[in-house]
């Protein structure tokens, strides 16, 4: 099965504006937090605004405290130390404005279940009980066409989610996140089990994406953040920003411990890559 090219986002997709997000005030904002399970710390001082419509991807090492950062925007964790504000308030409070991918989904490939069902579960709880039991409205199902069109998976909308390829869940499942009408998507390792075509299809949705809401991408591609990013947090216990542009040696060895090799995903490179200098 070929992979889709994804299509412009429709103008009937839009997002409103949450009451509690304005463009000059931070969508997220974290405030000297401190996080640790038992008596091992895994955040330390973290300082952090994310503002609309920026694209920020976040990086480091395994067991550097991303998962735990993004628990934390989710409202899933309550810091221990200092404050988490999403749209100026609690980060539970606002979890229906966040749209969320996460980076393993679980599903059994023989429950015959459509690429369209799959994005309608974004609109579950979106109308009161009806909602919860599945009951969707005209208007969900107008939503998930148009994020389904949003991320180039409208014509597969029928077919059973089990028989897409591994991109094109991803772009189903992007969908699924947008399809709550987020102010903010969050999505983590989007780019794993993909192959250069869908990773460049996928720079290309999320940067359309950008235009009407914020992103925040996890991902431990440097090659696909460098090129992607406004803002590159790098979250190593404490939080360093680095800002857009390609990745230094310095900043890489600083997250990492050692040197590694950055390929340029959107440049010609020898099969021996490239580094940034």
């Amino acid at each position: 099965m070929s992979e889709s090219s994804p299509s412009h986002t429709p103008d009937s997709f839009s997002v409103p504006n949450a009451s509690g997000a304005s463009e000059g005030r931070p969508l997220v904002e974290f405030d000297r937090v401190w996080f640790g399970y038992g008596e091992r710390p895994v955040l330390e001082d973290v300082c952090l605004r994310i503002m609309p419509r920026q694209l920020v991807c976040v990086i480091g090492p395994n067991g550097g405290g991303k998962t735990t950062l993004i628990r934390l925007l989710l409202g899933l964790l309550q810091p221990q130390r200092g404050q988490v504000r999403v749209m100026g308030g609690p980060a539970r409070a606002a979890s229906r404005a966040i749209g969320y991918m996460p980076q393993h989904v679980r599903f059994d490939p023989l429950f015959p279940i459509s690429a369209m069902e799959v994005a309608l579960m974004g609109r579950l709880g979106r109308r009161g009980w009806r909602s919860r039991l599945g009951w969707y409205s005209r208007d969900d199902r107008k939503k998930a066409r148009d994020a389904l069109a949003a991320v180039g998976m409208i014509d597969q909308s029928d077919e059973p989610f089990a028989s897409l390829s591994g991109g094109q869940r991803q772009r189903v499942l992007i969908a699924r996140a947008l399809c709550c009408e987020p102010e903010l998507l969050v999505l983590d390792e989007p780019t794993a089990n993909v192959d250069s075509m869908m990773e460049s299809q996928l720079f290309a949705t999320l940067r359309a994406l950008n235009d009407r809401m914020a992103v925040v991408v996890v991902s431990h591609d440097l090659g696909f953040v460098s090129n992607l990013a406004e803002r590159v947090i790098c979250v190593n216990r404490r939080v360093v920003e680095h800002h857009s542009g390609p990745l230094d040696d310095e900043a890489v060895q600083a997250m990492y411990g050692s040197s590694m090799r950055v390929v340029d995903h959107c440049r010609a490179v020898s099969h021996e890559g490239c580094r940034h200098e």
